[in-house]
């Protein structure tokens, strides 16, 4: 936090020229910190001061293209309960919960699910004053209890506990080096001839780990998740825990530049308009899962998005709505749902990888594999 709270000691400015500001007076940033500032700003940072979810927003997410992702997901938690020996109490808490559309879908599926309902209290781990007052509307005819924090720390301790993340870790900030000649350097973010905020080349970074690559190639890091993995894998160690996470990014770790940015559902230029675009890197699930099971929890997949779901029942849950929809729903319900699996759509781009505490069954569906 002390790179927010430096850049929030420069007056009213605006980001962009806080930005500038910081680097005259610093020197270049790193890539991570950019898009910490970028995205968790206190006054301008893109989650904490806009709605950007929906076709007034920025870009659409799983759960607000199709209900039935919600459902299925929901369904999915009553599995794992079940697993868990249905205990009479349990968390479900999801991360980065948008508008709250997940659970309100999920919590709508919990009502088929005999004495569930009743044994769920919900946590949802929130940073955005905006996204919290529309997630309380979003929730208000659920029957569970109902909480807010900030971090994965502050959820709940002592019970069994359900994590859900979609489109959460994209949002992690990422770490960049370029690399040149035989050697890496840390790409950076500084300034350009004419003042503008451009990519620059940082130090020589020595680490032994490091792979060879061509002259010019990008490699990415996601440091951010370390503290989360093992937050996750200390309340494995208490209580039984199962954490999905579904994101787009690369099932296997490669070298590429996948930072981007996104801004009335266009790409855009991730420099551009600081505050004012979704800036977010492809997830490397493969350095995810390493990382996960060094903490000693068991990972299953990354399985494709579209396998994951159709495997929950998402073509038959589709066709129980279409049979009950009227004619002008149909075409809304099939596309959603074709959207949500069609490999050229998000099918395959978007990866599930499921995280559990030692002793617990695989999760459904990577234990009928």
């Amino acid at each position: 936090m002390g790179a927010l709270a430096n850049l929030a000691g420069m007056g009213s400015a605006p980001l962009a020229e806080r930005l500038r500001e910081r680097i005259t007076r610093e020197g270049p940033i790193s890539v991570a910190n950019y898009m910490q500032a970028c995205l968790g700003d206190e006054r301008e940072g893109y989650y904490t001061s806009r709605q950007p979810i929906g076709a007034s927003g920025d870009f659409i997410t799983s759960p607000e293209v199709s209900q039935i992702f919600g459902e299925l997901l929901g369904l999915w938690a009553a599995a794992i309960w079940q697993s868990m020996g249905e205990p009479k109490s349990i968390v479900v808490a999801e991360l980065g919960p948008g508008r709250g559309t997940l659970l309100a879908d999920a919590a709508r599926a919990w009502r088929s699910v005999k004495h569930f309902a009743g044994s769920v209290s919900l946590t949802l781990v929130e940073t955005s004053p905006v996204l919290r007052e529309i997630q309380r509307k979003t929730l208000h005819a659920a029957h569970q209890p109902i909480q807010w924090c900030e971090a994965i720390d502050e959820v709940p301790r002592g019970r069994p506990l359900v994590v859900l993340a979609s489109e959460f870790i994209d949002a992690l900030p990422i770490r960049q080096l370029v690399r040149r000649g035989s050697v890496w350097r840390a790409r950076v973010v500084g300034l350009g001839p004419r003042g503008g905020i451009t990519f620059v080349e940082g130090d020589i970074v020595h680490e032994d780990t490091l792979p060879a690559a061509p002259d010019g190639e990008i490699l990415e890091m996601r440091p951010a998740t370390a503290p989360l993995l093992a937050a996750l894998a200390a309340r494995a160690s208490e209580a039984p825990l199962t954490a999905l996470f579904i994101d787009y990014g690369h099932a296997k770790s490669g070298i590429g530049d996948t930072l981007q940015a996104v801004r009335r559902h266009r790409y855009a230029d991730p420099l551009a308009l600081p505050g004012e675009t979704d800036v977010t890197a492809h997830v490397d699930f493969a350095a995810l899962k390493h990382d996960a099971e060094a903490l000693g929890l068991r990972a299953y997949g990354a399985m494709p998005q579209g396998e994951f779901l159709l495997r929950l029942g998402l073509s038959e849950r589709r066709d129980r709505l279409l049979e009950a929809a009227r004619p002008e729903q149909r075409e809304l319900i099939s596309s959603g749902a074709a959207r949500l699996v069609d490999p050229s759509q998000m099918g395959i781009l978007f990866k599930v990888l499921a995280l559990t505490s030692d002793g617990l069954a695989p999760p459904p569906p990577f234990g009928d594999i």
